[in-house]
């Protein structure tokens, strides 16, 4: 059974609990340092202290993946070299859902002489500007619907100038659209060589077979390859020698070696729209790992059930307009990754049956992503209300997991 150790606290003190060299791989959506929605966690990227500590567990050539925002990228990866690591590349987490927050320059003028604009318009029902909320955000956290109706309804509203002042400078704002996320690549000093280094942690190298680019950007066949030999129908695991061996026996699905599909990039998108029609048909070059509002809240739902029995400080029973029990229907983390992106990037660094370890495991989406692709699991999450929704969203992918190896292995 697929491991998983979830602890509740500071990461920075529980990864010196940790044993040396005892992860394969880390992959992580840390703080930002952008203070979003006002959360404490969000003033500052993680310390040189919290990576060096990452770098301690990781054996030597385990890969570390970690998320950062546009404006603190810089900062992010330094702190990570300071660490120790070896900064490898970063990949470009590319998505169509970013909604712009910058300051209307001609709004901001108004406002400070006093002036009432207006209304001659509205943006309702154009994306990003819609009433009508959902958990998280449009699209995972990027967008104005976790806000009131009264403040998504004053940013749709069109309205003209009032001052001369403000005509001047209408058109003019403070932000570009957010559509791409950075994630630095980074690996932990070998021990020799590449091969070596292999042959003797199991780390080092990223599983560039398991991760080709199909036809239509989407993984190959679940990252396995088809064969067919007398009516038999078995998949394989992309290896290169199983796949040369298939080759020249002829059972392949494929002909060629380069039919596997194309070698994975450092660019991922989401498959919306507005960035497949940038892309136009080079984005069939590029992995896809398409959002899923459905999968942040898969797990929860049975968490209701579970703290049935529990009561509150009244002694009663929860009841609907109780906070917690909000907490219990939904995940209402406000920056979750979709599943089938973070699964991506746990197959990318991390050997078969390896542990991948998140210090900033949030609502648990890396450690869902980590059962669903049979890896072993080891989070650190500080806020105990998100450990609660992790576990029950790392459970559930656990049992999906196992009942996949029942019926199929």
């Amino acid at each position: 059974m697929q491991r998983v150790d979830i602890f509740c606290g500071d990461c920075l003190e529980v990864l010196r609990t940790l044993p040396d060299s005892i992860v394969d791989a880390v992959v992580t959506d840390p703080p930002y340092g952008l203070e979003f929605m006002g959360k404490r966690w969000d003033y500052d990227v993680p310390s040189v202290d919290v990576w060096a500590e990452c770098l301690r567990v990781l054996k030597p050539g385990g890969h570390l993946l970690a998320f950062a925002g546009t404006r603190t990228q810089h900062r992010m990866a330094v702190r990570i070299e300071d660490a120790g690591f070896e900064i490898r590349d970063m990949i470009a987490w590319v998505y169509g859902s970013g909604f712009p927050k910058s300051l209307d320059v001609s709004k901001a003028i108004d406002k400070a002489a006093g002036a009432e604009r207006e209304v001659v318009g509205d943006k309702l029902d154009q994306p990003g500007y819609h009433l009508k909320g959902h958990s998280g955000g449009e699209a995972f956290g990027h967008g104005i619907a976790s806000t009131t109706p009264e403040t998504r309804l004053a940013a749709a509203l069109i309205t003209a100038p009032a001052t001369e002042a403000a005509r001047q400078w209408s058109g003019w704002g403070t932000a570009l659209k957010p559509a791409m996320e950075p994630i630095t690549v980074a690996r932990k000093p070998l021990i020799g060589t590449v091969s070596a280094n292999v042959m003797q942690h199991g780390t080092g190298a990223i599983n560039v077979d398991g991760c080709r680019v199909g036809a239509n950007g989407d993984k190959l066949n679940g990252g396995r390859v088809s064969t067919k030999k007398e009516g038999w129908d078995r998949p394989w695991k992309h290896d290169a020698k199983a796949v040369a061996d298939c080759i020249a026996r002829g059972t392949a699905a494929v002909e060629k070696a380069e039919q596997l599909g194309r070698w994975p990039a450092n660019l991922i998108h989401d498959g919306s729209e507005e960035v497949t029609e940038l892309l136009s048909d080079s984005a069939r070059f590029f992995y896809c790992a398409k959002a899923s509002k459905r999968d942040r809240d898969e797990g929860c739902e049975g968490m209701e059930e579970k703290e049935a029995g529990i009561k509150n400080d009244s002694g009663r029973g929860f009841s609907e307009s109780d906070p917690m029990a909000k907490i219990m229907r939904r995940n209402h983390h406000p920056t979750v990754k979709p599943t089938d992106l973070m699964r991506y990037l746990c197959r990318l660094i991390t050997p078969p049956n390896g542990t991948i370890l998140d210090p900033f495991t949030g609502s648990g989406s890396t450690g869902k992503a980590a059962m669903l692709e049979g890896f072993q699991f080891i989070g650190i999450e500080r806020e105990a209300e998100y450990v609660e929704i992790a576990k029950a969203r790392i459970e559930a992918a656990r049992k999906i997991k196992c009942s996949e190896l029942t019926l199929g292995e």
